[in-house]
This record gives structure tokens, sequence and C-alpha cells, in this order.
């Protein structure tokens, strides 16, 4: 995998080059919730394997019905997938074009879907002097010259800036007048789930809705994420879609954590304080500048000094990894983000920053 596609939560290779185990890695490089998976998902899972003998439901009915739910939307407006990029690589499948556009900086495998489906990628650049602040008339400028399919993550992937519900609205009016469809990626927005443009979405005819169960609900290594959009969207994905592409323990340990109410409660709790704490102690170090963020990780700038990729590697041999994101479209060498973790692995980061790599 090039540069361009590579992405943080690498722990096993880690962990291999130190000769420890996985578990003695605190990964700041993936922002997976720090208080792990719902407590019921251990007990589902380990109840499923009888279930392991058949086949997966192939249309994951049970999990869509508590998907649409948990939404307050019709089971016929989702999609599920095997984690929110089979989506983003199935949809320059699905709609008709050449031309996308990514409002950037954004996660990587936006642009490797569309190129290799031929299509020709362009992005849309926040600037970090301008706080990442999206102007909607610049941004219409560009949609108006031509674009066939627009990305955008809400809240942005790294930068962790929130688009307010009315800009969201404009966005999607803009890309209706102009035949553009929307992907509008909301990986992280179980964090302030109250800001979801779900209810918007699922009236629109040319765009979509991407959600991902892995960050708030702690389930990376089973892969499952889906899609909010109208009926002909979904019925268009399905066609594409692999046969068995969410398996059984996936399914399974969805529908435990959608019924936790209190598990989401707390979650959403615990980041909004730590998240709060983290930055603070960050951005009491010298020569760094961090930028405010709504999801459970923290965009930081290197003012002076050491690059990002120089810091990430005096962190490794103390079994500590960030993310260095010079590899993002419109960020340089000098950004890395962090994740928001328990309050004491947090408190070991700013330590190491403070005493062992004297930025």
């Amino acid at each position: 995998m090039s540069v361009a596609h590579e992405h943080g939560g690498n722990v096993f290779a880690a962990a291999r080059s130190l000769g420890i185990p996985p578990d003695r890695i605190i990964d700041f490089s993936a922002s997976i919730n720090p208080l792990g998976m719902a407590p019921g998902v251990r007990e589902a899972l380990a109840g499923c394997f009888e279930r392991l003998l058949h086949y997966p439901d192939k249309g994951a009915a049970e999990l869509k019905e508590q998907l649409a739910a948990y939404h307050a939307v019709d089971a016929g407006e989702i999609a599920v997938a095997n984690g929110s990029t089979e989506l983003i690589h199935l949809l320059p499948r699905v709609v008709r074009g050449r031309r996308g556009l990514i409002v950037a900086p954004a996660f990587a495998e936006y642009a490797f879907a569309l190129e290799r489906s031929g299509w020709e990628v362009d992005y849309f650049t926040l600037r970090a002097d301008d706080g990442f602040a999206l102007s909607l008339p610049a941004l219409q400028e560009k949609v108006a010259a031509g674009c066939d399919m627009l990305f955008l993550c809400n809240p942005a992937n790294p930068t962790g800036a929130l688009l307010p519900t009315r800009d969201i609205r404009a966005i999607i009016e803009m890309c209706d007048r102009s035949g553009t469809f929307l992907v509008l990626d909301e990986a992280f927005i179980d964090f302030c789930e109250a800001e979801s443009a779900k209810q918007l979405i699922r009236q629109c005819q040319r765009g979509i809705l991407l959600r991902s169960m892995t960050k708030f609900f702690a389930i990376p290594g089973l892969r499952l994420g889906y899609a909010i959009a109208a009926r002909e969207t979904i019925e268009a994905i399905a066609a594409l879609q692999d046969p068995w592409s969410v398996n059984t323990a996936a399914q399974v340990a969805g529908i435990a954590s959608l019924k936790d109410a209190d598990y989401c409660r707390r979650t959403r709790e615990y980041i909004d304080r730590e998240r709060e704490r983290f930055a603070a102690g960050l951005a009491q170090l010298p020569g760094v500048k961090v930028f405010p963020g709504r999801a459970n990780y923290l965009l930081v700038q290197l003012r002076d000094g050491m690059t990002a990729g120089e810091l990430r590697e005096r962190l490794v041999p103390e079994g500590v990894l960030i993310r260095d994101c010079g590899n993002f479209q419109g960020l340089d060498g000098r950004f890395f983000r962090v994740a928001v973790r328990r309050r004491e692995e947090n408190e070991v980061l700013l330590e190491l920053l403070r005493s062992k790599t004297r930025i």
C-alpha cells in the first residue's frame, strides 16, 4: 500500500517491531471509543457460535430493523456493508459520472475509490490558517464548475470540524441544483448524534449518508458500516454488493451495540468531557496548536522543530502510536492526529510530549 493510502491503527506491526504483545501498545492513531465495546456485545458474540454453522443472513434483516428503529428511518432506506469503506468503493460504480470532488483534508479512500473506477479526482481544500472553515459560496462555485460526485465528511476527518445542519441543508440544495451526487460521510457523528443529517439525506434522490460502527461502537475488527439513502439508491448498492459481505458475528455485535442506550449516553458524556481536558493539556505544550473538534480525536500542528513523522518515530519505542497526517491532502508534515483515549492513557502521552520529545 502506498503512503497515500496508509491508515492508523496498525498495532500488530508496531507490537512485532518492539517484541511486545499488542495490548501493551497505546494506540492514539486509530480513533476508537476508549470505553470499549458495549457490555452486551461480548455476551452476544459468545452466544452466536451455533449460528456460525450457517451462512450469514444475506440481507442482514434483523440488523437493518434495529438500525431503522435507532435512527427513525425505514429499513428499506438502509444498506449494511463490510465497513463504510465497502460502500465508498461501490459508489463510483453506482453513480453515473466521471469527475469527483473531495472536500479536503479527507479520508484517503475517497480518492482511491474514485481513481480505481476511472474517475477524475479534484479537491476543495480547506486551509489551516482559516481554521478549516468551509465557505459555502466558494464551494458552490467549485461544484457549479462541474462535478458528478461530492465527498464531504462531517465531523471532518482529521480536523474534527463540524458543519451545522443549516450548512448541510444548503449543500444538499446546492448539489440538487447542480445534479451532483452527495456522499455525506458521518463516520464520527455518533459522538454528536443530534447533529446528524439523516432525516435530510433520506429525502434526497441524489445523496447518501455513510455511517460506521467501527469508531463509536468499538468493533473495528468485525468491519461493520451502513448507509442511509433513498430506496432507489439502496437498491442500486445491493445489486453490486458481494454475497454475504457482512458476517454473522458482525451482525450480532451490531444489534447488541444498538440496544444499549446507556452505553451511548456514557460514551458521549465521557468524550465531551475528556476531549476538552485533553485539548487543554496539549495546548499548554510550547510550539503546538490544537484545533477544536467535535469527534473523539484532535488535530495538532507543530509550529517549529521536529516534524510529525519524527515525533511518531520517537514515540513508537515507548509503545505509543500517533497518526502522522502529512499524507492528507492539504496538510503537511507538521500535523498529527490523536484519539481521545482513557484519561490515564492521555496523561501518558502528555507526559511523553512534555519530558521526552521536547517539542
